[in-house]
């Protein structure tokens, strides 16, 4: 069961905190879903270093980027697809050579779901559909099965059972859908698994994504899920992380003391580079919460001792930098070495 799942309280309802509120703007990819694209992008160039072929940085953590925005993409397309079969499960029922009553009066009122619309007619989520084509992914057995148990469930019974529509009960039935059935559904979590590499890396983000995403479907610009300003914090600390490591590994260094170098993680080295490049060189982000932020991706990319060990160094190299007044941010900035 994926953490998602466990998460998931069958009525409809949410455990977790992140759920519980939608922010009034439209959430975009998180700084910290960021620096886990970094991360990656900073161990494969790790890996390439003895390639003949040179690998482009940009390249390649644009490349990570757009994962992400691929798997938005096929998600929200997923989610229209469970709602629009309903008007496939009337044709097929209806063309038996001997329907029943009840196969003749499939209800088809989730077709119509007035968000659903909404986001069909964007012209930035027609435009991903073109591009990406999310289709190739389809599952339609999935697709069917996920249909057949909404229409057995009393929260569904309920929404076809009202007169009106209203924006609360288009957008509940939606949020149900993705929540209750698509990703509590074993089958689902491996497709996605099976399909998209980093889909455990971007499942937090993405939920909260899509469920953000119905309250506000046209606020989406599926062409840029960054938003210039995290944009810019990307490749920035990308690049930094790049061209000052061999002084931040001067940092690094004394504080390992009977460890040898060679025989780290090279995935707690990354981190500890980037965590240290991002205290000095970023001046708009507390000290503290870059370190909490590289003990969290250590505890949860590396090794099981990842977290003490990089927190260790990093509070090693911040205090001694406090206590030798050299935290200054801007001037580290101005740095050149």
């Amino acid at each position: 069961m994926s953490i998602f799942q466990e998460m998931i309280i069958h009525t409809g309802t949410l455990k977790s905190p992140i759920f519980a509120a939608h922010n009034s703007s439209l959430e975009m990819i998180s700084r910290r879903n960021i620096r886990v694209k970094i991360m990656q992008t900073l161990y494969a160039l790790d890996a390439a270093r003895d390639s003949p072929v040179p690998v482009k940085e940009d390249k390649l953590l644009e490349k990570n980027l757009e994962q992400s925005r691929h798997l938005f993409t096929y998600l929200v397309h997923f989610l229209t697809r469970v709602a629009q079969y309903a008007e496939t499960d009337s044709r097929i029922r209806s063309s038996r050579h001997l329907p029943s009553a009840e196969d003749l009066n499939v209800n088809i009122k989730i077709a119509g779901n007035e968000i659903l619309w909404k986001i069909l007619e964007t012209p930035s989520y027609q435009k991903a559909i073109a591009e990406i084509k999310p289709e190739q992914w389809d599952s339609a057995e999935l697709i069917r099965k996920i249909y057949l148990q909404l229409v057995e469930e009393p929260l569904y019974k309920e929404y076809i059972g009202l007169q009106e529509r209203n924006k609360k009960s288009e957008k509940n039935i939606l949020e149900f859908i993705f929540t209750d059935l698509m990703l509590a559904n074993d089958s689902f979590i491996s497709h996605l698994e099976d399909t998209f590499i980093h889909w455990d890396d971007d499942s937090e983000m993405m939920n909260l994504l899509v469920l953000n995403y119905l309250q506000k479907p046209a606020a989406m610009n599926f062409q840029d899920m960054l938003g210039d300003e995290k944009r810019k914090f990307a490749y920035d600390l990308l690049h930094t992380v790049i061209e000052k490591k061999d002084y931040c590994m001067e940092l690094i260094k004394p504080k390992l003391k009977n460890w040898d170098v060679e025989r780290i993680a090279v995935l707690d080295m990354i981190i500890m580079q980037m965590g240290v490049s991002e205290f000095l060189y970023f001046d708009t982000i507390p000290t503290k919460v870059t370190i909490n932020e590289y003990i969290d991706l250590a505890k949860d990319y590396s090794t099981a001792q990842s977290g003490q060990f990089v927190n260790g160094i990093l509070d090693n190299i911040h205090k001694e930098l406090l206590s030798q007044n050299r935290l200054h941010k801007t001037e580290f900035k101005k740095h050149k070495d």
